[in-house]
C-alpha cells in the first residue's frame, strides 16, 4: 500500500521537474489513459467490437402455378360427379392399398368423354385424416397422367380440385383466386361458368 503511494506522488513530481515538451507530452499521455474506459476483470477495456448485422435471407423463387401449367401436365380434364368409392385390399406381395373412385362425367375436356364412367385409383395414404370424396359431390378435376402403378391424384393438390354447384358453375376457393390472380378469366372471380372455364383450358393448350 505504501510502495503505491509513493509511485503515486512521484509520478506527479517527475512531470514538474521534466522539460516544458516533455511535460506536455506526458500530460496528455496521462489524460489519454484517463479516457479509456475500464472493467473490474480487465484494468484495460478496449472497445467493444462490433458484431456483423444479421443477413436477411433471401426468399428462394416459387414457381408459379396457373392453368396453362395444369393444363399441360393434366391427363384428365372432365366436371362429373363421384358414384363410388371403394377401397382395393392388397392382393400381391408388392402391390400397396389403393382408393378406387369412380366418376359419372358430365362435361370432359381431355382424356374422357361425356357420360362415361371413369374409375381412377389413388394411394390409400393419401387418405389418412379424412375422406377425399364423397359421393354424390360434383367437382372438376386436373388429374395427372397415371403412373406405372395406376395411381393418379390432382395436380396441385387442392389446386387441381374444383367444386361445382347445382347448376354447373365451377366454384374458385380463396387458395384459387390467389394462384389465379392473374388469369384474365377467374381474376378475382368466386365461380365462373364451366364454358368459360373450358375455353380457357382450351386457350392455354393452344387448342383454340
Amino acid at each position: 500500500m505504501r510502495g503505491r503511494l509513493f509511485i503515486g506522488l512521484l509520478i506527479p513530481s517527475l512531470i514538474l521537474i521534466l522539460p516544458p515538451a516533455l511535460r506536455a507530452q506526458s500530460e496528455q499521455i496521462l489524460r489519454t489513459s484517463e479516457q479509456i474506459p475500464r472493467s473490474p476483470e480487465d484494468p484495460i477495456s478496449f472497445p467493444p467490437r462490433r458484431l456483423p448485422l444479421p443477413v436477411r435471407p433471401v426468399p428462394m423463387p416459387v414457381s408459379p402455378v396457373g392453368i396453362f401449367q395444369m393444363s399441360r401436365a393434366a391427363g384428365m380434364i372432365f366436371s362429373g360427379r363421384v358414384t363410388a368409392i371403394a377401397r382395393t385390399p392388397i392382393s400381391g406381395r408388392h402391390e400397396i392399398e389403393t382408393v378406387a373412385v369412380t366418376f359419372h362425367v358430365e362435361r370432359a375436356i381431355r382424356g374422357v368423354r361425356n357420360g362415361e364412367l371413369v374409375t381412377v385409383r389413388q394411394w390409400a395414404g393419401l387418405w389418412s385424416g379424412r375422406e377425399r370424396y364423397q359421393v354424390g359431390e360434383r367437382l372438376l378435376l386436373f388429374l395427372y397422367p397415371p403412373s406405372r402403378l395406376g395411381l393418379t391424384s390432382p395436380i396441385g393438390g387442392d389446386l387441381g380440385r374444383f367444386n361445382v354447384d347445382s347448376f354447373g358453375w365451377v366454384l374458385l376457393s380463396e387458395r384459387h383466386r390467389s394462384a389465379f390472380a392473374a388469369d384474365p378469366v377467374m381474376r378475382g372471380k368466386p365461380r365462373v361458368a364451366f364454358s368459360d372455364f373450358a375455353q380457357n383450358v382450351r386457350r392455354a393448350c393452344g387448342e383454340e
